[in-house]
């Protein structure tokens, strides 16, 4: 699915099950040694997509290890992402010569729970959640919300390499053509000669997900997915 919503240069792997039979290189088993059965799961699955997406590119096994506020270190040429939620696992990696960063999110297509969307919402997204839930009813908006903030961060962080609050980028979802806006309400690190300002992503719903994912590439100014031109916003 995720290969839906993401330029052809992207190489993606994903899996609806944690394959009993998923080996790690000694220092990642180092990260998940006192880890519960569930992140232990998730952490080998998700590397297991890695090393498959990363085949697709000509590249040999190696261990991708967190790093900085967790995201993945690649090896060297390499940009990617992991995403992981209940019954999916998913990575997307390219050639850092025709891609700058990746963000790829995966939740569950089902209503935030009790006092979430307060937190991680603005008042006019709230506002805008209303709005989609009555003309376009039948999308959990405020998990897709959630799911596009959390791959907003993802290509935010290599690229800037700090922290990048929910208070900090402001989403605006398309519902008729499968896009959203991520404006960016601080300020950003230059990108293709220019201040980013902000993001456009894709998103889907299918099998009872929601996927979201954001690639900028080394191009200025646009990057074509599926046909479709999206824009790399800069100030």
């Amino acid at each position: 699915m995720i290969e839906n919503i993401v330029p052809a240069v992207v190489a993606c792997a994903e899996t609806f099950e944690d394959p009993p039979d998923v080996w790690l290189f000694p220092e990642e088993e180092a990260v998940v040694t006192s880890a519960v059965a569930k992140r232990r799961r998730e952490f080998s699955t998700g590397r297991a997509c890695a090393r498959s997406a990363l085949a697709q590119l000509g590249v040999g096994p190696a261990p991708v290890l967190p790093g900085e506020q967790g995201a993945p270190q690649w090896p060297a040429g390499i940009v990617g992402s992991i995403t992981h939620c209940a019954g999916y696992r998913a990575a997307a990696v390219a050639p850092a010569r025709h891609v700058l960063t990746i963000g790829v999110d995966a939740e569950p297509d089902d209503v935030l729970p009790d006092g979430v969307l307060a937190l991680i919402a603005l008042p006019g997204e709230q506002a805008r959640l209303l709005e989609l839930a009555g003309t376009a009813p039948g999308v959990s908006w405020d998990r897709l919300l959630f799911s596009a903030k959390e791959a907003t961060y993802k290509a935010w962080f290599p690229l800037a390499r700090r922290w990048l609050g929910f208070e900090d980028a402001d989403i605006t979802i398309n519902p008729s053509d499968g896009t959203f806006h991520s404006s960016l309400l601080v300020t950003g690190p230059t990108v293709n000669g220019s201040p980013l300002s902000g993001f456009t992503g894709r998103w889907l719903t299918s099998d009872g997900l929601i996927l979201t994912a954001i690639t900028v590439r080394t191009e200025p100014g646009q990057f074509e997915t599926e046909g479709n031109e999206f824009d790399v916003i800069a100030g």
